[in-house]
């Protein structure tokens, strides 16, 4: 393995070893078994890789999760059922919808205490992607105050919440979307480029400078298969700091979605 891959799959197993033993505490102490509830309205293949790597998460920590597949005329009325659930720790929407109007209002429905995804306009928690992007960064030792900073995408999963959090850490943060005119301006000048737009390839090898930090936080489907937003020739360059095609952002977003789920249910089962 490359010293210069950011591999979040070595983070992801040293959190998950320590929430082994809280989940252990969890049953042991308050006689709670943390349990993650999931609204699904999308049939897509991708989303059974989603939900597979989340369950085999809970397995290995000891928690639990159950998933709801509801049409998604339905899904408000699962969610005001799961809300008044007192087993039930914490509830996400397996996103996206097929209607994508509708994301807010589901959203919103779930109680604050209950979003481990952090995704309502007045949840608890932190959300889990731009949490696992800043532990990524943490755990390799790469600072980004002082740092040229790209987020490229502004999308309510990863791009905007994480812009927000950056910001409110003091650094400077350069953003682009799509209204961005010349994109390769702005990752040619950055010293850090963070990419979640789930447009497959859209970082190219040319568009990165030496040295920089790229991190692939964008995923895609192509043939049924889930890509990123970096090309892979950009992967074979040896001089930029990258997250591997696979084992990057993921495998963090995954623990930082239980890591809420445990101080959910430990603070719903003390209240």
């Amino acid at each position: 393995m490359s010293k210069k891959e950011l591999n979040g799959l070595d983070v992801a197993e040293f959190i998950q070893n320590r929430q082994v033993v809280r989940v252990r505490t969890l049953k042991s102490s308050l006689h709670v078994v943390p349990k993650l509830a999931i609204v699904r309205t999308n049939t897509s293949p991708v989303m059974d890789v989603y939900l597979k790597l989340k369950q085999n998460y809970a397995d290995v920590i000891g928690a639990e999760l159950e998933v709801f597949h509801v049409s998604e005329d339905k899904a408000m009325a699962q969610i005001a059922e799961l809300n008044e659930r007192d087993d039930i720790h914490g509830i996400i929407v397996q996103l996206p919808l097929e209607k994508p109007s509708y994301t807010d209002d589901l959203l919103n429905a779930i109680l604050s205490q209950k979003d481990v995804d952090g995704l309502a306009t007045e949840s608890q928690f932190d959300p889990a992607t731009p949490t696992a992007i800043l532990w990524l960064l943490s755990a390799y030792n790469i600072e980004p105050l002082g740092k040229n900073v790209l987020v490229v995408g502004q999308g309510r999963l990863v791009g905007a919440p994480l812009t927000k959090m950056l910001q409110c850490s003091g650094v400077d943060v350069t953003i682009a979307d799509e209204t961005t005119k010349d994109l390769k301006s702005l990752t040619l000048a950055a010293d850090i480029i963070i990419s979640a737009t789930g447009q497959s390839r859209i970082i190219t090898e040319d568009m990165v400078k030496l040295d920089a930090v790229v991190i692939d936080a964008g995923t895609a489907s192509e043939n049924g298969v889930v890509v990123g937003d970096v090309d892979d020739a950009l992967r074979n360059r040896d001089d930029v700091i990258i997250t591997p095609k696979r084992g990057g952002v993921g495998p963090l977003t995954v623990a930082a979605l239980f890591e809420n789920l445990l101080l959910a249910s430990s603070k719903l089962s003390k209240d």
